[in-house]
């Protein structure tokens, strides 16, 4: 998903602007004047609270505006994303967004400044004042107002640049001119943006083989925890030689482990386009953990998938590389193998109840060959990708 704000100071043109934005990348338009009014004329529950509210010559609270932009997004799920013209206008509204679209999994990826000096403003406003025949909008209303905007809208794009997502645009020129400019913004933010999947499927059902090969072919950074411990196995580390311990009886290591390993990767890779996370989060913790580390540096995740394999197909597949190459030490030992299912039984298949409550799982059939597998889940993934982007 896809959130932008376009701010900008009364006159700056952010209207004109948000609709061809809107349209260009099939966002849903968020304004808190024009959803109140939607409200209020709907009759709901929250239109008659603000109704009230306004009718008294009160401020809507910012309780009731967080609870309609809640609404506007969860009644919108066909779209990319969001674009929030003026909001928020405060910095207690920046970081109220910023809860809401955490509860949401999702976050904003660009605050977009419209910057127009004040003489520019003040002519604009009082020609619009004239064509519009508003005459509330005289040259004293019109000075309030852009000061109200520079006294408390202004240190929310502090807010945004202090996270490193503020940019600001020339708002300046004709409208096709101004227009490129914010697109420009827009693309170069696109291409920033991580691609994060998690490939799921019990042991057995073929992650790891798909994973890599999904991985190289969107040029995402391949994480695999549990290649990355028997590594540290390998190399005789302090990690490794407490993390053996845990994966010759099948269980699950500390998560400290994994997050020191995943935090080690991404720092390694600060050029990539995404991350591929195969077999983690394997607990409902580590999906906290992971959702953790990735809001930390302002991305999440972008898709799941979920390899369809019977439990008794996975013992059949794991018996079968028990007589291979590629065996592991753990595919051996009949016990650990269903240590191993049981765990992913109970521990891990609640991870994915809790990533279809926030819609962005796909569910994949894990039967048949490796190409015809890796051929449904390209399919799914190009269009998680679009939605993404």
């Amino acid at each position: 998903m896809f959130n932008i704000a376009l701010f900008g100071p009364p006159g700056a043109g952010k209207g004109t602007q948000s609709k061809l934005l809107i349209e260009k990348y099939n966002l849903a338009y968020i304004s808190t004047g024009d959803i109140l009014r939607e409200e209020i004329t709907e009759g709901s529950e929250l239109g008659k609270q603000a109704k009230s509210v306004i009718e008294e010559g009160g401020l809507v609270s910012d309780e009731i505006i967080v609870q309609i932009i809640e609404k506007k997004i969860k009644t919108n799920k066909e779209v990319n994303g969001f674009l929030f013209d003026g909001f928020p206008r405060t910095v207690v509204q920046a970081y109220i967004l910023e809860g809401l679209l955490l509860k949401l999994n999702t976050s904003l990826n660009c605050m977009i400044s419209l910057e127009v000096p004040h003489d520019i403003l003040m002519n604009r406003m009082l020609e619009r004042s004239k064509k519009e025949n508003r005459v509330d909008d005289t040259l004293e209303v019109i000075q309030n107002r852009l000061k109200e905007y520079h006294n408390k809208t202004v240190p929310v794009a502090q807010f945004y640049k202090d996270k490193g997502i503020c940019y600001a645009v020339d708002g300046v020129g004709t409208v096709d001119e101004i227009y490129n400019r914010i697109t420009n913004v827009v693309e170069n933010t696109l291409t920033k943006t991580w691609l994060n999947v998690v490939l799921f499927g019990p042991p057995g059902s073929g992650k790891g083989t798909q994973g890599k090969l999904l991985a190289d072919k969107y040029d995402l950074v391949y994480i695999s925890t549990g290649s990355l411990l028997r590594r540290e196995i390998e190399k005789g580390s302090e990690m490794g030689l407490s993390a053996k311990e845990y994966m010759e009886k099948g269980d699950i290591v500390p998560d400290e482990f994994a997050i020191k390993l995943i935090e080690k990767q991404i720092q390694l890779h600060p050029n990539a386009k995404g991350f591929f996370f195969k077999g983690y989060p394997r607990t409902i913790v580590q999906a906290y953990i992971l959702d953790g580390l990735l809001r930390k540096l302002n991305s999440s995740v972008s898709c799941v998938f979920h390899l369809d394999v019977s439990l008794l197909e996975s013992m059949k597949r794991l018996n079968a590389r028990s007589k291979t190459p590629d065996k592991r030490n753990y595919d051996i030992d009949a016990d650990v193998i269903v240590r191993r299912l049981e765990t992913y039984q109970y521990r891990t298949l609640p991870v994915l109840e809790y990533y279809e409550i926030q819609k962005n799982i796909y569910h994949i059939d894990g039967l048949g060959t490796q190409e015809e597998v890796f051929k449904r889940l390209t399919e799914k993934l190009e269009l998680a990708f679009k939605l993404v982007r």
